[in-house]
């Protein structure tokens, strides 16, 4: 008992997160179902603000914590529902929260298991973290070289400190949820439009949205060039 004792959080979360595949709830985390759905909230929101804003973090925060994919769907929900300010808050702080959730189970489990998990990244991640762990898992954050849950896993595994981890992950997710939840809020504003016009990709929303898609799409190329020219 005392040797399953350590992987029960972890277990748990594999568990709950199976259980959510098993119901279908991924099928819910796409543009199709906000768009249907666009009325009911944005009533359900005026009614029950901060209720609102509590469901929606605690939605996220376990679509993280649970590795669920459609994180990226709940941040453009963000932007959808809350604009941008306020999507944006609400999208890095759950985030934080949701991937700290997964990084202090994961610790409690044992290496052996992690190490399997996280498979061909752990040697290309480690020597970074040993040089500097937060400048390390800043720049990972920043530019999105490794998925999102595999760092959270190395992490934990390397033991990174709870507030390296935690501060390194809040400020570096900042510029990529900037521009995800601004693609929700130009989503919001296309689905306003009774009738498009060529004018409506001059909103400010919606260019925020392409060049800021496109300069993240370029950072990983970027970085790479930085890192072959200093060897």
């Amino acid at each position: 008992m005392k040797k399953i004792k350590p992987f029960l959080p972890l277990i748990l979360i594999v568990l709950c997160s199976a259980i959510a595949w098993y119901l279908g709830l991924q099928n819910y985390f796409n543009l199709e179902a906000l768009r249907d759905h666009q009325k009911t909230l944005e009533e359900f929101i005026q009614g029950y603000y901060l209720v609102s804003i509590f469901i929606f973090s605690v939605a996220y925060i376990l679509v993280v914590g649970l590795s669920i994919p459609g994180a990226s769907i709940m941040t453009i929900s963000g932007g959808f529902l809350f604009g941008q300010l306020l999507g944006t808050l609400l999208a890095v702080i759950s985030a934080t929260f949701g991937a700290t959730l997964l990084f202090l189970t994961a610790r409690l489990a044992s290496e052996d298991i992690l190490q399997k998990k996280a498979g061909p990244w752990m040697k290309k991640m480690q020597a970074g973290f040993q040089e500097n762990a937060f400048s390390y898992l800043l720049t990972l954050r920043l530019i999105p070289l490794f998925p999102f849950v595999a760092i959270n896993l190395v992490a934990s595994l390397l033991q990174i400190p709870l507030r390296t981890f935690f501060f390194g992950t809040l400020l570096g997710i900042i510029p990529g949820s900037f521009v995800y939840v601004s693609m929700g809020v130009a989503l919001r504003e296309v689905i306003g439009q009774p009738g498009l016009t060529p004018s409506f990709i001059l909103d400010p929303h919606i260019l925020i949205a392409f060049v800021g898609l496109g300069l993240l799409s370029l950072l990983p190329v970027a970085y790479k060039k930085y890192k072959k020219r200093r060897g």
